[in-house]
């Protein structure tokens, strides 16, 4: 490896491999550092069951299609990370696996970005931070309370029921992973406990067509972060659960409960042998049911619009409703051996020293273009659209970044671009 790139891609994903496709077919030189190898977060930090909540035919990675015979279909753990894996091989992009950036520094003297890595250092006229926003699994310090012999996972160390210790199963947090995990464990014959929190739930079908379908016609996913109606929280805001397990279908916690899963409000504190419960259960499930109705009722006003021909549901009317608001359990007498956090993630970008970040840590950017010369976001939620981090909008993004960057290196940094193709840089 040469020491100097005129662009540095931190990140081997499916966003840096996306920026590289994009650079490679400019010509422009530049390089992929991967901390582990192409598909790991999909291969290592999903459970067995793992499957796109998205049809397969939003797979529109750049140059590289959805080209399987289920488009309307969910891709499982494996065969995501085939696509990954198939999608590097498609164009063979100049990646360095198993390489660690530790930090990224700009040498304003010489106009330069510095990367220390596990393997040396190098520079770059321009870098590109692609690694997403999931850096640092959420877990309470309150975890420490529990006793020792319970075994405590983040969602992203379950694998399945069977290497779960014998007795019940705490599930805190019900956004798409509580949710799928709680419904995994609950399908093996796991008696579950789910600590119900605030994430919106989402219908799987809608009057003939899957909801993705639907809000698809309706161009909410070419709906930018400035036409939202709530951009300063939207990226923050937990997803939507459903799932696509077995063809795909939603997920209603009330039916769970139906069928004797444990269901309680959210988790407020350990004390002893006492979990103890906030009294919003049946706040969060009416509120989750809410956000799912509204999506109905938008979809509605779409076929009225449009005058379109498409059959009648009966609303929705919820299946059990919870008799009281249960304020502790003692978890041993509970049997309770395991407990899954399905709380989420946190972003660590302590390592980029640039002064680009507002107070929380994040980066402040346009479209993925910082106010420092040269450095780059790519692949972060709602970085433009809904899909910026996802299989389905990544190329939009990847697309704009290298044509941006691709100008700025025919402009700022002339002699470092080879062989540009001008037209696709508008020029």
């Amino acid at each position: 490896m040469k020491k100097h790139y005129s662009v540095i891609i931190v990140g081997g994903g499916q966003s840096g491999l996306s920026l590289g496709y994009c650079l490679k077919n400019k010509g422009v030189d530049h390089i992929i550092l991967e901390k582990n190898y192409v598909g790991y977060s999909w291969q290592e930090q999903r459970w067995d069951t793992f499957c796109l909540v998205t049809p397969n035919w939003q797979c529109t990675l750049p140059g590289y299609h959805y080209q399987g015979d289920d488009p309307e279909g969910f891709m499982e753990k494996e065969a995501i990370v085939q696509y990954i894996r198939d999608y590097a091989k498609s164009f063979d992009p100049p990646i360095k696996e198993g390489v660690e950036v530790f930090s990224v520094t700009k040498n304003l003297s010489q106009g330069l970005y510095e990367l220390n890595t596990s393997i040396g250092n190098y520079t770059a006229n321009q870098v590109v931070i692609a690694t997403g926003s999931y850096h640092q699994s959420k877990v309470p310090r309150m975890a420490e309370k529990f006793a020792e012999d319970i075994l405590q996972l983040h969602s992203s160390e379950y694998k399945n029921p069977e290497s779960l210790p014998a007795g019940e199963v705490l599930v805190v947090g019900s956004g798409q992973s509580g949710c799928q995990i709680a419904e995994d464990l609950h399908l093996a014959g796991k008696k579950v406990h789910l600590c119900v929190g605030g994430a919106p739930r989402s219908p799987r079908r809608y009057r003939g067509k899957d909801v993705v379908d639907w809000l698809d016609r309706l161009g909410y996913y070419d709906l930018s972060i400035n036409e939202h109606s709530d951009p300063e929280s939207v990226r923050k805001k937990t997803n939507h659960y459903l799932t696509g397990r077995d063809g795909g279908h939603e997920i209603d916690l009330r039916q769970f409960a139906q069928e004797g899963m444990q269901l309680y409000g959210s988790l407020k504190n350990i004390q002893g042998d006492n979990l103890e419960f906030k009294p919003n259960l049946k706040q969060n499930l009416d509120r989750a049911d809410e956000v799912a109705e509204s999506i109905k009722r938008t979809i509605d006003e779409y076929i009225a619009k449009k005058d379109l021909a498409a059959p009648i549901e009966a609303p929705y009317h919820p299946v059990w409703q919870p008799a009281t608001e249960v304020a502790e359990l003692n978890y041993q007498q509970a049997n309770i051996t395991s407990v899954i956090w399905c709380i989420g993630y946190q972003t660590d970008f302590s390592w980029v020293r640039v002064p680009v970040f507002d107070g929380l840590g994040y980066p402040s950017h346009d479209r993925g273009v910082t106010s420092v010369s040269g450095l780059y976001f790519l692949g972060l939620p709602w970085l433009y659209t809904w899909g910026s981090g996802r299989f389905s909008g990544i190329a939009r993004d990847a697309e704009y970044l290298s044509d941006y960057i691709a100008n700025k290196m025919k402009y700022a940094y002339p002699g470092t671009l080879l062989a540009v193709n001008e037209a696709a840089i508008g020029s």
